[in-house]
């Protein structure tokens, strides 16, 4: 017996209870499934109804990012995602304040120890760059600098 197929709006609330969307990729999510016009109408839907939110949704992608990456590459794939203006700028200035102490994290869990050579020292800065973190930040970590004892 085959499972019935989903109305438009019924996967559209299946994704949104596994994890938060954003409209830009819930809305290429559902375009497969829609028919013209359709998919317009059911995103103005779920956000008159607030199952769909752009708040909620960069909070989620910040949440789950933060302790691994760093505030350009956040913010990248937050653009990424369609998420821009005044809601992005708000989200940089929360994100500045801890990028040291998550840089700091990140590399203690990487790498543990300060470099011995150069070599290392760029290996340990390329990672750390690739992550997306400042080179403020970089520099601190790799100094291996506990940024709760500068204070």
């Amino acid at each position: 017996m085959a499972a019935p197929q989903l109305s438009l709006k019924g996967r559209a609330l299946r994704y949104l209870s596994m994890r938060e969307h954003s409209r830009l990729e819930l809305g290429r999510k559902l375009a497969r499934h829609a028919e013209e016009g359709d998919d317009v109408e059911l995103l103005d839907f779920l956000e008159k109804n607030n199952w769909l939110s752009t708040e909620r949704f960069s909070e989620s992608l910040v949440h789950r990012r933060a302790a691994r990456y760093g505030n350009s590459r956040i913010v990248a794939e937050l653009q990424s995602h369609g998420v821009g203006g005044e809601a992005l700028q708000e989200l940089k200035a929360g994100l500045v304040e801890g990028e040291t102490a998550r840089a700091c994290e990140v590399w203690r869990r990487k790498f543990g120890t300060v470099a011995a050579d150069p070599q290392e020292r760029n290996k340990q800065m390329r990672f750390l760059m690739q992550r997306g973190f400042s080179q403020r930040a970089v520099y601190a970590a790799l100094r291996g600098v506990d940024p709760d004892a500068e204070e």
